[in-house]
């Protein structure tokens, strides 16, 4: 009995060590990154080229004064109005998506700027409430640590827009033979547009869905007051 209840513990002394192992490790990550470049890309990246090996992938790396505002009101405008106000969860929204859920066999997801930037970069793809729970937890050290204009900068560079095409200056060069820092208001809207699935719908060859998404998101865009809007972010 004591041989068992020492391996117990033993078991529950390296479980306890390892546990606090992986939060010191995602903090220090977390932490490291308000400063240093992902040099993987983001698990996204890695994932994506595991399920598919023979696709080549596209990504520039694009500092955040190099971007054309236009395509940062646009994916704020599309994506989470809220973006500058809320520290990484804005419960309003997840409180509407709930009640439209509860109504509809449409899924409306509520997911902040700052969740798919702690998704894309530290956790894999597939929903779970497990990944949901670790997604909350570097969204919350996110927040407490990087600038607003931070997290910005590695959601645009780090998003998915299309088979192979990673952040904003690959998108633009592969879809407008521009440079991202060059996107006009309307490029900017078609790109945000296709963002809840940028494998199937094409900025350049927009469906009628993707287009009337990509007008809202132009009018939204002037709403809040284009660039004006982004001087909450500072």
């Amino acid at each position: 009995m004591i041989p068992l209840l020492k391996k117990l513990k033993y078991i529950l002394s390296i479980t306890k060590k390892g546990i606090i192992g992986l939060i010191l490790l995602s903090l220090f990550s977390t932490l490291v990154m308000r400063w240093v470049n992902p040099p993987f890309g983001s698990m996204l990246m890695i994932e994506r080229k595991i399920m598919h090996w023979n696709t080549p992938q596209q990504r520039i790396w694009k500092d955040l004064d190099k971007i054309s505002d236009n395509i940062k009101i646009a994916v704020i405008a599309s994506e989470d109005q809220n973006f500058p106000a809320h520290r990484g969860f804005d419960f309003k929204a997840i409180r509407l998506a709930l009640d439209h859920n509860q109504n509809s066999k449409k899924i409306k997801g509520a997911s902040t700027i700052t969740q798919q930037v702690a998704k894309n970069i530290f956790l894999w793809s597939s929903r779970s409430w497990i990944r949901k729970g670790i997604e909350s937890w570097f969204t919350l050290w996110i927040e407490l640590f990087w600038s607003k204009e931070r997290i910005l900068e590695l959601y645009l560079n780090c998003a998915e827009w299309g088979e192979g095409i990673f952040g904003i200056e690959a998108a633009s060069q592969h879809y407008f033979n521009v440079s991202a820092s060059q996107l006009t208001s309307r490029q900017a809207s078609l790109l945000a547009a296709v963002l809840p699935n940028p494998r199937r719908w094409s900025p350049i060859t927009p469906s009628k869905r993707v287009q009337k998404k990509a007008k809202w998101i132009h009018t939204q865009m002037r709403n809040l007051g284009n660039n004006n809007y982004l001087k909450k972010l500072k």
